[in-house]
């Protein structure tokens, strides 16, 4: 997973993303990748609207406005606990990969009008995924 997010490139990568039906993601914000298993955030606080993107929609990027500071709490691949306390692009990347994990688009947080200004670009990505 962690070269698929780098070859992408990206800074996240959930595994539901590449096929994968497991709790996991990846991430590198420039020190070092890291994964963690069973992912959950158990707090949150301030709010950050910043420019953010996503893999599956490649090239696109939008304001989101996110929790600025999370807590997570997770597993790392020796089984030992992980809790982090993330914020600004850290923070956002544990939201944004936990959304893939729950189910939840990045395009599903645009606002109408956010959604109403991006659908030619979104229609273009979907028929070249189709071919």
């Amino acid at each position: 997973m962690i070269e698929v997010m780098r070859i992408a490139p990206g800074v996240g990568l959930a595994a539901n993303q590449i096929g994968i039906s497991k709790s996991i993601f990846v991430y590198d914000i420039g020190d070092g990748s890291r994964v963690v298993l069973n992912p959950v955030i158990t707090e949150t606080s301030g709010e950050w609207t910043y420019e953010e993107g996503c893999l599956s929609v490649p090239g696109l990027f939008w304001p989101i406005t996110r929790p600025k500071v999370v807590h997570l709490e997770g597993i790392d691949l020796n089984g030992d606990p992980v809790s982090i306390e993330g914020d600004n692009l850290l923070g956002r990347v544990f939201q944004h990969e936990l959304d893939h994990l729950n189910g939840v688009l990045l395009v599903e947080r645009l606002d109408p009008d956010q959604l109403k200004a991006s659908k030619k670009e979104l229609r273009k990505l979907a028929l070249e995924s189709m071919k």
